[in-house]
């Protein structure tokens, strides 16, 4: 029988990506007993994620950090439930642990946007920063050919990653327009440190086609994909290809938001300048309180650790760096807004749903969410909505409904000790 234990923190952070990094660091300044919660194996989020076991320099740098100030880490570890206010149930591997706490950060980070199209379920179509982690836990890309599109700053990281890696990248797709790059490359100009960033990519992607206005519509291949027909321009063309690397942006992750009753608009956390959320001892720092980057996923996480921890002050003074960088998540926001014409991807048979083989014309007839699931089981897989949820709110205009436990797939003991933990509490 699997091993159930408790445990108890004056700060909790779940995620463990820069934001909630940044936010056990400084929560653990002032002498708090702060926990930090992932369900990966090595802190680093998706953006720090280790490269073939070696973690990356930025992860070393907070993870020292949370050492010396013994901050205790659950990796592999997943939330499932909330039995109570300030009481999570958490899963790892072999156990079960009770999670008890004053003040919860909640840090879980954002997932890549998918838009179905026909093809897009072949074996060795990716979402980019999907193809990006697999790379890096040791999948070999020399010589192959990796088609990178979809939309957002992601496209252009992931391609100059994989090139180092040894791919040839034959073309990379981006769905904005010509016209909105050139007002955000003049939107940089006043942001000296992303202007550099910038233009260290462009050498990095130096001789890689780059086509605004560009998508994938269909996908070919018998066992493997083969070859991608993209629009370019409103014009039709084959690039032959081994991989594709496909994503339209991030959607943040805020299930367990959800689940605790936080404030929800537009798709992400609604947060104070203190980021705090509207349940009260529950703070929100970086992608699920907003996309906006590296940058504002630290200051974000900093101001989360500090007030969380009562250092109210000292959260203040981060706030003018707040606004800036919200500023910047602004204009990127804008600037890689999907086209509309992205709606007409999916054809009548074109899967939407993976999980339940849920295709776009048996969900056409439904007016919401909840209507679809009932009647086509779209969304009730194993990834609960987390694919075709965010494509059929791009699609059809559906409001996600309710979250209810467990929000993770979990294991009948697990499920099991919730009862237990309830009873006993």
């Amino acid at each position: 029988m699997a091993k159930f234990d408790r445990a108890r923190f004056d700060v909790l952070v779940i995620g463990g990506g820069p934001a909630g990094l940044a936010a056990a660091a400084r929560a653990a300044q002032c002498a708090a007993t702060v926990g930090i919660v992932d369900d990966n194996p090595k802190l680093g989020g998706q953006i720090w994620r280790a490269t073939c076991g070696q973690d990356h320099p930025r992860t070393v740098h907070w993870a020292q950090q949370l050492r010396r100030a013994n901050v205790t880490v659950f990796a592999g570890t997943r939330v499932f439930h909330q039995i109570e206010p300030g009481v999570l149930l958490v899963e790892q591997m072999q156990s079960a642990r009770e999670l008890r706490y004053d003040k919860l950060v909640l840090a879980t980070g954002a997932r890549e946007r998918f838009l179905p199209f026909p093809g897009w379920t072949l074996p060795n179509v990716f979402g980019v920063g999907g193809l990006q982690a697999m790379v890096k836990c040791g999948l070999p890309v020399t010589g192959k050919r990796v088609l990178v599109a979809g939309s957002g700053p992601l496209l252009l990281a992931a391609a100059a990653y994989l090139r180092n890696c040894g791919a040839i990248i034959p073309m990379i797709c981006e769905q904005t327009s010509a016209r909105a790059l050139a007002q955000f490359g003049v939107f940089l100009l006043s942001e000296p440190a992303k202007l550099a960033q910038a233009l260290r990519l462009k050498m990095d992607l130096t001789g890689i086609p780059f086509a605004t206005r560009t998508w994938p519509v269909e996908a070919h291949g018998s066992e493997a994909l083969k070859s991608v027909v993209i629009s370019r321009a409103g014009k039709a063309e084959t690039i032959a290809c081994d991989y594709l690397a496909c994503g339209f942006h991030l959607v943040p992750n805020t299930e367990l938001a959800a689940l605790l009753g936080c404030s929800i608009e537009n798709g992400s956390v609604t947060v104070s300048d203190l980021q705090e959320t509207s349940v009260p001892g529950v703070f929100c720092a970086g992608e699920p309180a907003g996309i906006g980057g590296l940058e504002l996923a630290l200051i974000e996480g900093e101001i989360a650790g500090l007030a969380a921890s009562g250092q109210m002050a000292d959260a203040r003074q981060l706030s003018r760096q707040r606004r800036k960088a919200l500023r910047f998540a602004r204009v990127l926001e804008q600037t890689f807004e999907l086209s509309p014409e992205l709606q007409k991807l999916a054809r009548a048979e074109t899967i939407v749903c993976r999980c339940e083989d849920v295709s776009y014309s048996r969900l056409r007839p439904y007016h919401s969410w909840t209507a679809a699931k009932l009647q086509t089981r779209c969304g009730m897989g194993a990834c609960q909505g987390r694919v075709c949820g965010p494509a059929t709110q791009f699609l059809f205009k559906w409001n996600p409904d309710s979250v209810r436990p467990p929000i993770f797939p979990a294991r009948v003991e697990s499920l099991a000790f919730r009862a237990t933990a309830a009873t006993n509490s």
